[in-house]
């Protein structure tokens, strides 16, 4: 198949690397000019596996402005939540209506924009439980060992047709354990529910999903979370995938078992005074409850801290910033 990953981040490299590995064709689009002049330099990306082996796997990338190509299969979104209204504009002059979509991206969002631009039909969206790092410009870090992690998915319309089952067939080549469901809402919102415990804590803490969950009273918090989210969705009418049990039993798989030495990519966010994607996850959780006349408030609270931190954070730096020019 032909695919072109828009957003050669973290995650966007890994699933296209791992494709083009599996027999695709794959090209990126990115608009992070230090990222994609490094790739053109060194002719591809740098990949390590959990901080080794090192190797450099040769990729075409392209500025979203310059690239012209209309015959791809599938185009693969994985962009910050924030960014992704900016880069469709820059990128709508090479869709067409026979592409179709596929994104992971975390937080909700994201579809609604999506159906501007494409039919309801061509868009497939899921959740990726994988963990990646983008360690600097042209290098990126695949964690875990290959085939580790696994993915839902689902039709838009819950109606999957032949084109859904081969982009399914071609993730399995890939080794992303691809799960098609017919549950579109409840697909997206396990992971935006996962991430408002992990991500959220270990962000706030600067700590590893092992950290967390090796905490003794990790358990209680994450049920806190968990059921609040629940009592949102289940407003909604949104049927989940998880039980609210399996759901705790999933944070502690992935934080204890897959990805216990993983810093999630809030935190990433934080670390360098990035904005974060909390008010598309938390937030998304207690704006959805207001519809409903339900307080989410613990997910409230985390909101406000987290964006308490990213004030605290961004302040200080702008504080040190004459001092470290004077010297």
């Amino acid at each position: 198949m032909k695919f072109t990953v828009v957003g050669a981040g973290a995650m966007g490299l890994r699933y296209g690397v791992l494709l083009q590995e599996a027999g695709n064709e794959v090209e990126f689009v990115d608009g992070w000019a230090p990222h994609v002049e490094k790739m053109r330099a060194q002719g591809g990306v740098y990949v390590n596996r959990d901080h080794q082996n090192q190797h450099l796997v040769p990729v075409k990338v392209f500025y979203p402005e310059e690239y012209q190509r209309q015959d791809q299969d599938v185009l693969i979104f994985f962009l910050k939540q924030m960014q992704l209204a900016d880069m469709l504009k820059r990128c709508e002059h090479f869709f067409n209506d026979q592409q179709y979509v596929l994104t992971c991206m975390n937080g909700m969002g994201h579809v609604e924009k999506l159906l501007q631009y494409f039919k309801p039909e061509k868009v497939v969206a899921g959740t990726a439980l994988v963990a990646t790092i983008l360690d600097k410009p042209g290098q990126v870090d695949f964690v875990g060992k290959p085939g580790a992690g696994t993915m839902n998915l689902a039709n838009y319309t819950e109606k999957p047709d032949e084109l859904t089952h081969q982009l399914v067939a071609e993730l399995e080549k890939a080794n992303f354990h691809p799960n098609l469901t017919t549950n579109f809402k409840g697909t997206l919102m396990a992971k935006v529910v996962f991430n408002s415990v992990v991500n959220t804590l270990c962000t706030l803490f600067e700590i590893t999903m092992g950290e967390y969950a090796g905490y003794p009273g990790a358990d209680e918090m994450s049920k806190q979370l968990i059921d609040e989210a629940y009592d949102v969705c289940e407003r909604d009418g949104i049927v989940m995938l998880n039980t609210r049990e399996q759901e705790l039993a999933s944070v502690n798989y992935v934080s204890k078992v897959a990805n216990p030495l993983h810093y999630p990519s809030m935190y990433q966010d934080m670390s360098k005074n990035r904005p974060t994607e909390v008010d598309y996850i938390n937030g998304y959780l207690v704006k959805l409850g207001q519809k409903y006349n339900y307080n989410a408030k613990t997910h409230a609270f985390l909101t406000h801290l987290v964006h308490l931190a990213e004030h605290t954070r961004q302040a200080q730096a702008t504080d040190a910033q004459p001092a470290a020019q004077a010297v």
